[in-house]
């Protein structure tokens, strides 16, 4: 069956041979897996969520059963006071650009304490090269960043820096983004956070979840942030949700965040679901088994683009922090050659050859490859990359391990036609 899809004998023999070797890795994928299910579960139980919840509001959905019970499940999952979950989220992005804007004021000062954050961020915050009219520094709100140093944080600066309480927020990204550096794992963060408050009790921690739930046992809230934001277009949506994102943590901070997505004075009361209950909830769900063949499909391609000579971050036998598998091609043609192989790979649009182009919020061109079932959805199998040396894939996501795995080795194929 391989062969008649393109994917030769002595692929496949390498790729039965890569899957052998990765087999503790994969019982350890399993493990969290099933931790993860049962925190769903018995946050599904002890929600009492009732078939009606299951119907959905149109006009400004007045304090929606619903959609109510969907934010008190997401809170009781994230261990968080409160969330805000909605549809009317378009990206990840907006959910943290309307959180940011929420929760600081002119003259106030965030910092980053992973470095520089993702592209389209830098447009949001005004850090970047693009400088919006309606970015944070348009409205006075000052920015910082901390370097990372070995992939950890700078734990000294971030303590000495912190000690003078004019800090109103501090942003961790917890996944890569666009960059060399490691995500970040959840230990790692911790730390962090508890360096933190030894010197500032009273400033905002915010972290940027996407990419990174469910992928190790515990969430930010649970290790001390105050806010957490990630998109439905990834892990939490399955693949099944077909738009949102979520916003979690302190009640009075998510009530902010719900006033500027809405109005002052009416915050999370209004809001129509616009028959996206059950997609959200089964989302929800299905996301421990669908993030875990999703980690399984990165830690395949690690180990069998490693063993063929490429440069891969993390390794196939490191702690996973997010869903993101990087794979330094050297190469603009191996980079768009890998691209287009994941795209002839894909249940939808397979027949499509995307190239690299301009994308607002990125400051290189960039390629995308996504035949999924939802537009952007990036917990469906996905590559892209900006066009940069050292020309790195950053390739997420899978629905299931088989899919994603065939996915692979059409990519590989791809780039053994351009040699």
């Amino acid at each position: 069956m391989l062969e008649e899809l393109g994917i030769n004998k002595e692929l496949e023999e390498l790729s039965k041979k890569v899957e052998e070797e990765l087999k503790e890795q994969f019982d350890e994928i399993e493990r969290i897996k099933e931790i993860n299910s049962l925190k769903v579960l018995k946050a599904f139980q002890t929600s009492n969520l009732q078939e009606m919840h299951l119907i959905s509001s149109t006009g400004y959905g007045i304090d929606e059963a619903g959609r109510n019970k969907i934010e008190e499940i997401y809170a009781k999952v994230f261990k968080a006071e409160d969330s805000l979950v909605r549809a009317q989220f378009i990206s990840g992005t907006h959910a943290l650009s309307i959180t940011l804007s929420a929760l600081l004021r002119p003259n106030d000062t965030m910092i980053s304490i992973t470095g520089a954050p993702y592209d389209t961020l830098q447009t949001v915050i005004g850090s970047g090269k693009e400088i919006s009219d309606s970015s944070l520094k348009a409205y006075r709100i000052k920015y910082e960043q901390i370097e990372l140093i070995d992939n950890d944080f700078d734990i000294k600066l971030i303590q000495n820096r912190l000690k003078k309480q004019d800090v109103k927020l501090v942003e961790i990204q917890r996944s890569r983004g666009y960059s060399t550096r490691k995500s970040l794992t959840i230990d790692k963060i911790e730390r962090a956070i508890k360096a933190i408050r030894e010197v500032n009790k009273e400033v905002i921690i915010m972290v940027d979840n996407c990419y990174g739930e469910f992928v190790q046992e515990k969430e930010p809230i649970e290790i001390g942030a105050d806010i957490a934001v990630g998109s439905l277009m990834k892990n939490l949506g399955a693949g099944i949700a077909t738009s949102g994102a979520y916003i979690v943590g302190k009640k009075k901070l998510i009530e902010l965040c719900a006033e500027r997505l809405t109005a002052p004075g009416i915050g999370k009361e209004i809001g129509p679901s616009l028959g996206q209950n059950t997609s959200l909830l089964k989302g929800l769900f299905f996301a421990p088994q669908v993030v875990a063949s999703s980690v399984k499909t990165a830690v395949f391609a690690s180990k069998i683009l490693e063993k063929l000579g490429y440069n891969v971050e993390p390794k196939a036998d490191e702690i996973r922090a997010d869903i993101v598998q990087t794979i330094q091609l050297d190469s603009e043609e191996n980079l768009v050659k890998f691209c287009q192989g994941i795209q002839k790979g894909s249940p939808i649009d397979s027949n499509v050859i995307p190239y690299p182009s301009e994308m607002g919020g990125y400051e290189d061109k960039v390629i995308m490859a996504a035949g999924t079932f939802t537009e952007g959805s990036t917990i469906e199998l996905s590559c892209d990359g900006p066009i940069r040396p050292p020309y790195i894939a950053y390739m997420q996501g899978g629905l299931t391990y088989e899919y994603g795995k065939f996915g692979i080795l059409k990519a590989i194929k791809e780039m053994e036609k351009g040699d």
